[in-house]
């Protein structure tokens, strides 16, 4: 077979620059740069014409740096929205200007209390499918009791009343979110400022982060400067404001305001109530419910503590009362309590981080001091001071009667004060929770006072409120934040 002469390789097809240039690209090409030359659609084009190419550089003018942003000209930082002032971090104000007037903010996101919207349905009216219904209401099928005075026909408001504002977190997402923010500082801005001031700065910082759930803000603490007049409002009356209490119902948060002090960051004495604080049960409850007889003891008992933390009873004869009931009851009930106790979430990470931070703690109950002593030793508090009970000698038993002063609102008081005065700790550095009505000239006293979880009237008078699931989120209240959290329980 004769030799075949092997085929010519074909040369690898390309277009030439005269062909990059035609009219097809300048036709077809769906995204060509607007500052690219005409001429010019690759690399491989700019080598090859580069010979050809006349290349010229005119040095760009560059503005010169001119120094920190001013108040006057401030960088602004866009994003979703929302425009952010920004001021530089080695900005110092003027002294005696600034750090009196500013105002913090911490914001509460409640994720584990959700507000229902229409919480009230109308009457013989079932829910929406979409929205779930109240647990409380889950089965009402007429009026609930809360929307009128009297069932009486001739008592009957005309009109029911006002509708609550519409949970907004459930628009624009369950936590704090950005429209969230927003929304406070615009109703900040309705507030009066003090003379002289013509603007209302602000700056917000992330404390806690919900890491089950996208790593949205549950905790954020916001800076305001200057606060609102004072001649026009006390920061009291700010924290009891319309406004902001119907901000909170909205956005189902609580907020907590305070003056930028120095104090506010450094706390010395950290002072609980020990019923629905500490632990999340009433101890002299606890006691009536192990009396059987007569067998509506403990009903009584606990509708007494009831009033008596709503503040609708005095709160030293109702603690008296309650003790006559219990007479009979043997002494060692107390010991046998001990396992019964149920440690509020939070409390036990809580002290062993005041503790490394060097911060006293007291806890001062108007319950029983033989519990009230085993639990501070449990829980390595420092101080603890409850009321004592007579026991009878001869039978073990208690007697119905209180020795020595009653530990209530006046004595609680009281004894914060020698505390701190015997540890030397200025009042603006200690801090009380408590949730009944007999915390709350103790938490008056305190530079912080906080409700917890506490009954209406101590919402509205603490200077502080927190509703959460954990105690722990009073380190909030000092400026930590999470990972700073983390590493103080570890």
């Amino acid at each position: 077979m004769a030799d075949q002469a092997s085929p010519a390789k074909q040369a690898r097809p390309s277009m030439s620059s005269s062909m990059r240039s035609s009219s097809f690209l300048n036709e077809h090409q769906q995204y060509r740069p607007p500052s690219k030359p005409e001429n010019h659609y690759g690399i491989d084009t700019v080598v090859e014409d580069l010979q050809a190419t006349a290349i010229t550089h005119t040095p760009r003018q560059i503005s010169p740096f001119n120094g920190i942003p001013s108040p006057e000209n401030p960088p602004t930082i866009v994003e979703s929205g929302l425009s952010h002032e920004l001021s530089h971090p080695n900005c110092t104000p003027t002294p005696g200007t600034a750090s009196a007037t500013k105002l913090v903010a911490t914001l509460f996101y409640k994720s584990t209390a959700p507000r229902i919207s229409n919480a009230i349905p109308s009457p013989r009216r079932a829910a929406s499918p979409q929205q779930p219904q109240s647990p409380k209401l889950a089965a009402a099928d007429e009026l609930p009791g809360n929307m009128a005075p009297s069932s009486s026909l001739d008592t009957f408001p005309l009109e029911p009343p006002g509708a609550e504002p519409e949970p907004l977190d459930h628009l624009y997402g369950s936590h704090i979110s950005p429209m969230c923010i927003t929304s406070f500082l615009h109703l900040m801005s309705t507030f009066p400022l003090p003379t002289g001031s013509t603007d209302l700065t602000s700056a917000h910082r992330c404390l806690k982060l919900d890491q089950d759930h996208g790593n949205h803000p549950l905790v954020v603490e916001l800076t305001l400067a200057p606060a609102p007049s004072p001649d026009y409002l006390s920061l009291e009356d700010l924290r009891k404001h319309e406004l902001i209490y119907r901000f909170e119902r909205e956005w189902n948060v609580d907020v907590v305001l305070r003056h930028d002090t120095l104090w506010r960051r450094y706390p010395r004495l950290v002072v609980f109530d020990m019923d629905s604080t500490l632990i999340t049960q009433e101890v002299i409850d606890l006691l009536a419910a192990t009396i059987k007889d007569p067998p509506d003891l403990a009903a009584r008992v606990a509708d007494i503590t009831h009033r008596a933390m709503l503040g609708e009873l005095e709160f030293d004869s109702a603690f008296r009362e309650r003790v006559k009931l219990l007479t009979g009851l043997p002494a060692t009930i107390f010991e046998e309590l001990r396992s019964v106790l149920d440690v509020t979430n939070g409390v036990r990470p809580l002290l062993r981080a005041l503790k490394r931070l060097g911060v006293k703690t007291a806890v001062l109950s108007g319950g029983f001091l033989p519990l009230t002593s085993w639990l501070a030793g449990e829980l390595g508090i420092d101080y603890a001071h409850a009321n004592e009970v007579v026991i009878d000698k001869a039978t073990g038993r208690l007697t119905g009667e209180v020795k020595g002063r009653i530990v209530g609102k006046e004595r609680k008081c009281e004894l914060l004060l020698e505390i701190a005065a015997k540890e030397g700790i200025a009042l603006e550095q200690v801090v009380a929770v408590g949730d009944g009505a007999n915390d709350l000239l103790m938490m008056d006293a305190a530079g912080l006072g906080v409700a917890w979880n506490a009954k209406p009237r101590v919402q509205m008078e603490a200077s502080a409120r927190l509703n959460g699931d954990s105690l722990l989120d009073l380190l909030y209240l000092f400026g930590f934040t999470s990972e700073e959290v983390e590493g103080l329980t570890a």
